[in-house]
């Protein structure tokens, strides 16, 4: 590891460590003050504000008050009960959205800190960049966006902006969280330029094709890193992945040659934390490296230089985005094509889907607020406006909730 992810107290560069060792190598508090922003990080000073003009925060910065607030919605908390892979009911220890999200946390800010990058924009970020996720994963998300096609589709990074704008109500003064326009540019990864034209100045960036800032560009990335290398674990403690399988992969069997050579008879459990801490270090230390070579190159003198470069920054080297596709490709024949996985991904469909049916059909079977809500949209935007408030409704459920109101809607056993 080079001294960017070391630090001065670090190991020697042939020591393994997690991506939380890596943290733990530079000061934790006050560390901007010794190393200072780098000038194209984002500077609390510099950023574009507020929708809704507010007085400075006086103990923390802008940034600081957008993870506080992301941290208190309920949107967040509602995380922990929404699939990663596995529905909440399957087990205990397997991830969940909100776990997810921390540990998403944690390796962008791990990035962002050697970087010289705004440590708590990272962490904002990253911790919102699920708020919108359906209840059961991809499979939620896919199910609705079906049922939604005719009314303008469903995404979850646009549904994460109406989360923070517009479906968060907490503050007397405003809808939603009111967060900077960095952080609510970083939340929005992807966006058609249809969509892009509705959303004002954060959609400009699609119609453009300009960047993020490198605090948007680090959390991306760390999202990949964190579910291709957790869901490993989860896989593995699943048993619908066997370690003798992810030998084939040269991220898992680089780090399990070290291990296995390192610490023979070492039980299975402890064998594969330590393979997947050393394949996490691996990965988020070509992450390091490689965005500042780009960085060096580039010389950005500013955080709109990073935006108007014609790529992002921040990447894997060649090597390293290989290896990590790689892992991606077989979690993707191997766990999530697994046929467990598809029965339940295949149940949480047509929950989804019948939910929408339901709703949709008749709006009176919400509760009052909802309906309430579902009125006023269609009575200024017709049917779309209608769809779009069923569409906000399951979308904020998790998967216990959503399972419930499945049974109380469709099981004439059940009480409503």
């Amino acid at each position: 590891m080079n001294d960017i992810a070391r630090g001065p107290d670090a190991p020697a560069p042939d020591a393994q460590t997690s991506a939380s060792d890596v943290r733990a190598s530079v000061p934790e508090a006050g560390a901007h003050a010794p190393y200072g922003l780098a000038p194209y990080a984002a500077h609390d000073e510099l950023s574009r504000g507020r929708r809704h003009p507010e007085p400075k925060p006086a103990f923390r910065t802008e940034f600081q008050r957008d993870r506080d607030r992301i941290i208190h919605s309920n949107a967040f908390r509602r995380l922990v009960y929404k699939t990663q892979v596995f529905v909440n009911h399957e087990g205990d220890l397997y991830r969940t959205r909100v776990t997810h999200s921390i540990e998403v946390a944690q390796i962008a800010r791990s990035a962002a800190l050697a970087l010289h990058l705004n440590e708590s924009l990272t962490e904002a970020i990253s911790l919102a960049h699920d708020l919108g996720h359906t209840p059961f994963g991809h499979a939620g998300q896919e199910a609705l966006n079906e049922c939604m096609k005719p009314y303008g589709g469903f995404e979850h990074n646009l549904q994460s902006i109406r989360v923070v704008d517009e479906l968060e109500e907490r503050y007397a003064e405003f809808r939603g969280l009111n967060l900077t326009f960095e952080c609510r540019e970083g939340i929005l990864k992807h966006c058609s330029v249809r969509n892009a034209r509705e959303l004002g100045e954060i959609g400009e960036r699609f119609i453009q094709r300009r960047q993020p800032g490198l605090e948007a560009q680090i959390a991306n990335l760390a999202d990949e890193i964190a579910y291709n290398n957790h869901d490993v674990d989860d896989g593995i403690r699943a048993e619908m992945i066997e370690i003798r399988e992810l030998l084939d992969v040269r991220l898992f069997r680089r780090q399990y040659d070290i291990v296995a050579g390192k610490y023979p008879g070492l039980g299975e459990r402890r064998l594969v934390h330590e393979v997947i801490r050393r394949m996490i270090n691996h990965i988020v230390t070509d992450l390091i490296q490689t965005t500042q070579a780009n960085i060096d190159v580039a010389q950005p003198r500013s955080m709109d230089d990073v935006r108007l470069h014609s790529k992002p920054l921040a990447a894997l080297s060649e090597t390293g985005r290989e290896e990590h596709t790689e892992l991606m490709m077989f979690l993707r024949d191997r766990l999530y094509r697994h046929y467990k996985v598809l029965r339940m991904t295949s149940k949480a469909r047509r929950v989804i889907r019948q939910l929408f049916e339901a709703f949709f059909g008749d709006i009176n079977l919400m509760p009052t607020d909802y309906r309430d809500l579902a009125l006023a949209a269609e009575k200024s935007r017709g049917t779309d406006g209608r769809a779009r408030a069923v569409a906000d409704y399951i979308a904020g459920m998790t998967d216990r909730f959503a399972i419930g109101e499945h049974s109380r809607l469709l099981d004439p056993t059940e009480r409503t």
